[in-house]
């Protein structure tokens, strides 16, 4: 695998580690304290991130 690849892949890895603890943060007790407002970026931030790393597993699945 080429060096860039390598990095995408990591990439990916990192962001879904990411993603996994804003989801379980979203899942916990502290979210639901928080403004609506603030609800409303986190969730937002969330699903940019699940584009993003879409994205990035389409450019990985089609590494040759």
């Amino acid at each position: 695998m080429k060096p860039h690849q390598e990095r995408v892949i990591q990439e990916k890895t990192e962001l879904d580690e990411k993603i996994a603890k804003l989801r379980a943060f979203i899942e916990g007790p502290i979210f639901s304290a928080l403004s609506d407002d603030e609800r409303r970026r986190m969730h937002r931030q969330l699903h940019a991130m699940g584009d993003y790393s879409d994205a990035l597993n389409d450019r990985i699945v089609a590494f040759e």
